[in-house]
């Protein structure tokens, strides 16, 4: 016990040392970050990643490329168009397996960092249709049947394949929805939440932020409740979708108190394969060191830290951020 203390004691040292010791010098960066569209989360990431580097490389400079998104981020990392990409975990699973949108197979990407793990997928029921069918968990549409209009996000939004993911694993699909008399809506974020609203759908499921304004927005305006998954059920989510498993805490919500399983989305930082091993090494130790300036960009970010960001698991590390990982004890 006494050693086991004493290993964690040196590993957290060792850890602290690192993160706050000097990087070694090296020339001015300047790159290119592909995220999505201009004002979002990602393009603040994109702002922290560049402050992280130039905190560590006077003279850098990180730009960030508006994009489609993370599966279109995979396509311009593959082809080299891009530098870095902010891609979410579930999506390099999909190019990892050469599944669609994929034709084949993609291993040209590897990881710096998670930027974060908290876009957990919320399942939000209307109450009055949850209470008239005895829907008291996500797993009860399958036992249940109900002629449920289920709202999730448009075709080719990778938190639409976590939906239907999430279906499938109750043994539920589009068709079987249809025979009970229901529907599967496929729609954007902002259409899903009037959807609800107006009562066209009697569940959306979507990855948000716990206490997203759009959550919010719902709950004030119809009573609503969040479904909670079995943990088995998450992990059979998690191994076909490349998700991990996220708790809602109980109480977070007033109107929907008690604690919630579910998979959560996770947005990561990737670079090519092939980038210089001196270069992901300095990358790496750049934002891990300067990771404060990450997580101030915006309030959804401040649970993030060194721990966080050395636990993907979906693709490999970067050989040159393992080595700085390995270094400061976070692998």
């Amino acid at each position: 016990m006494l050693s086991s203390f004493k290993k964690y004691i040196a590993v957290s040292l060792t850890t602290a040392a690192l993160l706050h010791s000097p990087v070694s010098k090296a020339e001015a960066y300047e790159m290119t970050v592909a995220g999505a569209s201009p004002g979002g989360l990602w393009s603040l990431l994109g702002a922290g990643v560049d402050t992280s580097v130039r905190a560590a490389y006077p003279g850098s400079k990180i730009t960030y490329q508006t994009s489609g998104g993370g599966i279109a981020n995979i396509g311009q990392l593959d082809r080299n168009q891009a530098d870095l990409a902010l891609i979410h975990d579930a999506e390099l699973l999909l190019a990892k397996k050469g599944e669609p949108p994929f034709q084949k197979p993609i291993d040209s990407i590897r990881v710096l960092s998670y930027m974060y793990t908290w876009a957990p997928m919320q399942a939000l029921v209307r109450k009055n249709f949850a209470e008239k069918y005895g829907i008291n968990t996500f797993e009860d549409i399958a036992k249940v049947k109900p002629p449920i209009t289920i709202a999730i996000n448009k075709r080719g939004n990778i938190a639409s394949n976590v939906a239907v993911e999430m279906l499938t694993a109750i043994g539920v699909t589009e068709k079987d929805i249809e025979s009970w008399g229901g529907k599967v809506i496929y729609a954007a974020s902002a259409e899903q939440v009037g959807l609800i609203t107006d009562r066209r759908a009697d569940l959306m499921i979507n990855s948000l932020f716990v206490r997203h304004s759009s959550i919010q927005q719902v709950a004030n305006s119809v009573d609503v409740t969040l479904l909670s998954m079995d943990s088995s059920t998450v992990e059979t989510v998690n191994k076909a979708s490349g998700t991990i498993s996220f708790l809602i805490p109980e109480g977070t919500y007033e109107w929907s108190p008690a604690k919630v399983n579910t998979p959560s989305l996770g947005a990561t930082l990737a670079v090519r394969a092939d980038m210089d091993d001196e270069k992901a090494y300095n990358l790496t130790k750049a934002i891990f060191e300067n990771y404060e300036k990450i997580a101030g960009v915006h309030p959804a970010m401040k649970a993030l830290n060194p721990e966080v960001m050395a636990s993907v698991n979906v693709v490999p590390y970067h050989p040159g951020a393992l080595k700085y990982l390995k270094e400061a004890g976070l692998h």
